[in-house]
């Protein structure tokens, strides 16, 4: 017998007919003699709309009362599948954030995980009953409800896997795993067998949308083992166990010849570049610049420092997420005085893209054949930045596209079957 938790996203609960049909999938696991935990997010679009009409009754809402509404779709979800899961023999029931409880920090809207106390669901379990537990939600001091940020269902199921000391966490989605790149811009990328879990939490971080970032990060510190694969297939297909999507594991677990120099190729168009001119070249100068950015929670990704002109001054470049550019600027207009440079642009027609496999350790090149291939297709690099397994360029947004298909191809990721 395994113990499994199950997660499905949005697109797989939208609607009583899509509940249905996970409840089905669910039953095959119990059937099959397992132990089973489902995670569930609100339906398609939910979120949204419980969102918006927190902003129509008022602009300066309680952030308590937030998280009290938004976090009403899982709820339903929860509970919907409980019936949908009874009405076919299996027993089930919902238990919401509070009452098992998930304990999290204070920070509503953007709360954390601290810990989950399975006792009263390991009984549950242990009498045959399927869990299932409302993703996103948490409950703080006070005994207030919290939520864990937009995508903070995958975060759940991987902290309640954690948490009860489950055999893995498959995270069921509208995609049947994690491919080499965008299969929208490449038809010959890859599906994966398995990826390790610095390499996908680098592939998160720089625009490959599969998975949360902060779940896999978590994943990773708790070792827990997570499958990608899609929840649209049919009754007649494989049991999860059989490995049908993309597995997330440890590096041991990869064979040296599944190993591949390069794993995947990301982009993000969601970036926007900002340049600091005439910056004076001065010890504290950075600091003055990214210190206010940090006080306004603005995360700045790629940074470059130009040399020093002859007049005592430089330049700085970085990128921060395309929704945070106007606070940005913002903030920087209000540090000139600090930071005492004379010119302040930005340019939100920018993509970066990202090549990312951990043989980059034990490979030289990798970044050479990068900037060679993009070079002979003309595509200018802006901003250059780099990890121990992870090269990312910024170019400009109209050769997205083409740069992924180029790289792709010069890596040898291609599929050579592929249609």
């Amino acid at each position: 017998m395994a113990r499994i938790v199950m997660k499905f996203g949005g697109t797989s609960m939208a609607g009583i007919e899509r509940i249905r049909s996970v409840a089905a999938r669910v039953k095959r696991e119990v059937e099959a003699g397992n132990q089973v935990a489902v995670v569930v997010s609100a339906m398609a679009g939910e979120t949204d709309r419980l969102v918006n009409f927190c902003r129509e009754a008022s602009s300066l809402y309680d952030p308590h009362e937030y998280d009290v509404v938004v976090s009403a779709g899982e709820q339903i979800t929860s509970g919907l599948l409980a019936i949908a899961l009874q009405a076919i023999g299996v027993p089930a029931r919902s238990w919401l954030g509070w009452q098992l409880p998930i304990r999290t920090s204070d920070g509503h809207g953007s709360a954390r995980i601290a810990e989950i106390d399975t006792a009263t669901l390991n009984l549950s379990l242990d009498k045959g009953e399927v869990a299932v537990i409302p993703g996103f939600q948490g409950v703080a001091t006070g005994e207030r409800v919290t939520t864990l940020g937009r995508g903070g269902s995958d975060t759940s199921a991987v902290a309640m896997a954690a948490a009860m000391k489950a055999d893995r966490c498959d995270i069921y989605t509208d995609v049947d795993g994690v491919y080499t790149t965008d299969p929208r811009i490449v038809p010959r990328a890859r599906k994966l067998k398995r990826v390790t879990y610095e390499e996908m939490l680098e592939l998160a971080s720089v625009g490959a949308k599969v998975l949360q970032t902060r779940s896999v990060g978590l994943a990773m510190k708790e070792q827990v083992r997570v499958q990608v694969l899609s929840s649209f297939t049919g009754e007649d297909a494989p049991m999860a166990d059989t490995l049908p999507g993309t597995m997330i594991v440890g590096e041991e677990e990869i064979d040296d010849m599944e190993r591949q120099l390069i794993t995947g190729i990301a982009h993000d168009k969601n970036e926007a570049k900002i340049t600091l001119t005439a910056v004076p070249d001065r010890p504290g100068a950075v600091a003055s610049i990214f210190t206010p950015l940090a006080d306004a929670n603005i995360n700045v990704d790629m940074i470059v420092q130009n040399v020093a002109h002859a007049t005592g001054s430089t330049d700085v470049t970085f990128t921060v997420p395309g929704a945070d550019l106007a606070r940005s600027l913002e903030v920087l207009g209000n540090a000139q005085g600090d930071i005492g440079h004379t010119g302040l642009l930005h340019d939100t027609r920018v993509a970066k893209i990202s090549v990312v496999g951990v043989g980059m350790r034990s490979h030289a090149g990798v970044a050479a054949t990068m900037f060679k291939t993009l070079g002979e297709r003309g595509i200018n690099i802006q901003v250059i930045t780099t990890s121990e397994i992870k090269v990312s360029v910024l170019i400009e947004e109209d050769y997205t596209e083409l740069a992924v298909r180029v790289l792709h191809t010069a890596y040898g990721l291609d599929a050579e079957d592929a249609a």
